[in-house]
């Protein structure tokens, strides 16, 4: 049977000689045998929970179990929500691009990245085309140029075996400080 580490001991399961013991209103009970721990727990209707199994001597408070796990996975789910996952999108892009599909694939990274998300840039070389990697450079510098607005190249253009890789990030947005207004000078007499 694998016990996890964050598995919390409660009532019975607590085998420590000592322990010290918190009160469901967050007062110090003071230092004790976990058995009679237990009974002011059983007694009380509540239970018995080790919060700090590191300290010497563990830490145990009287609590309602139920309504502390209730609330702990209420805590992680907030910020679950609230974790911005960054994806990586990619656009392919050709030797032989036209202006057109060109500029649509910039919009598209554009996009991407105002998003958040970063971009992977890649050409495929196909046939004769690898006698032409400058080429490829070239056109990997001007796609860097037209998503400058929204992004940075994290990753400069390499070319790996028959494909040319490039990553774009986008540029962290600061909010512009706002300028303080001059204070009109006091008369002097």
């Amino acid at each position: 049977m694998n016990i996890s580490k964050n598995m919390t001991q409660i009532n019975g399961d607590i085998r420590d000689r000592e322990v010290r013991v918190i009160s469901a209103d967050g007062e110090q009970l003071g230092i004790m045998s976990a058995r009679e721990a237990n009974k002011l727990a059983e007694e009380k209707n509540l239970d018995l929970v080790k919060v700090a199994p590191q300290a010497k001597p563990p830490v145990c408070k009287i609590m309602d179990y139920g309504k502390y796990r209730f609330e702990q996975t209420k805590r992680e789910k907030e910020a679950k929500k609230k974790q911005h996952v960054i994806e990586i999108k990619e656009v392919r892009l050709s030797l032989k691009i036209d202006k057109h599909d060109f500029d649509t694939k910039a919009n598209q990274a554009c996009k991407f990245l105002k998003g958040g998300d970063k971009v992977k840039v890649s050409i495929r070389f196909r046939g004769r085309e690898m006698a032409h990697p400058k080429n490829g450079y070239e056109i990997m510098d001007k796609f860097a140029e037209a998503c400058s607005e929204y992004g940075v190249i994290e990753k400069k253009p390499k070319l790996e075996g028959r494909q040319m890789l490039m990553f774009l990030t986008a540029k962290t947005a600061k909010p512009p400080k706002k300028a303080k207004a001059a204070k009109p000078a006091a008369k002097q007499q």
